[in-house]
């Protein structure tokens, strides 16, 4: 049996990769929040321009990983995202496909970094394996809430203004890029 060696790189290649896959989660959740502000939905809209702050966040926390690690940090375009909307659910159920996407990525990062040896990779992406069980979380709970309203749209707001109010800072988290190294 022939096994060939593991990538060492692999890792470094998949996070690079990752860093556009933030970014584009981030102009995602912006085009979903303007949605969500051009049809009075402030809560709503709030939510996912913080959600588009942090998405963001995370590909700057992966940007100074690399640095850090002395590797080369190119910052990618982006696809374009979706900015028209039928409905309320729709760009909710947009983002749970998104937010599930992005954890078969991040598991991807894990399994790569552990496969390849790279224990310092894998002890960085740790902590968004954990985050990501916290996104699918909240958006399929969203998701729920949505259906449950109807056509009452101030249940929804309701349900954001009094369940979303922020958490606690995680002192696991990374630091990202840009925010006093």
């Amino acid at each position: 049996m022939n096994v060939k060696p593991a990538n060492p790189h692999e890792f470094h290649v998949l996070l690079l990769e990752q860093i556009k896959n933030e970014f584009a989660a981030s102009q995602q959740y912006v085009a979903v929040a303007v949605y969500f502000d051009a049809n009075d939905l402030p809560r709503l809209a709030g939510r996912f321009y913080e959600q588009a702050n942090e998405e963001r966040r995370h590909a700057m926390m992966m940007v100074r990983y690399l640095i850090d690690n002395g590797l080369e940090v190119k910052i990618p375009g982006i696809d374009p995202v979706v900015t028209e909307f039928s409905s309320v659910r729709e760009p909710v159920e947009l983002a749970l496909r998104q937010e599930k996407e992005v954890t078969e990525q991040i598991t991807r990062l894990a399994h790569t970094a552990r496969d390849t040896g790279d224990y310092l990779g894998e002890q960085f992406i740790q902590w968004f394996l954990k985050e990501q069980v916290e996104e699918v979380s909240q958006m399929n709970t969203l998701l729920t809430i949505v259906d449950r309203a109807g056509d009452n749209l101030f249940n929804i707001e309701d349900f954001v203004a009094r369940e979303w109010t922020g958490g606690a800072a995680d002192p696991t988290e990374p630091s990202a890029a840009g925010e006093g190294d």
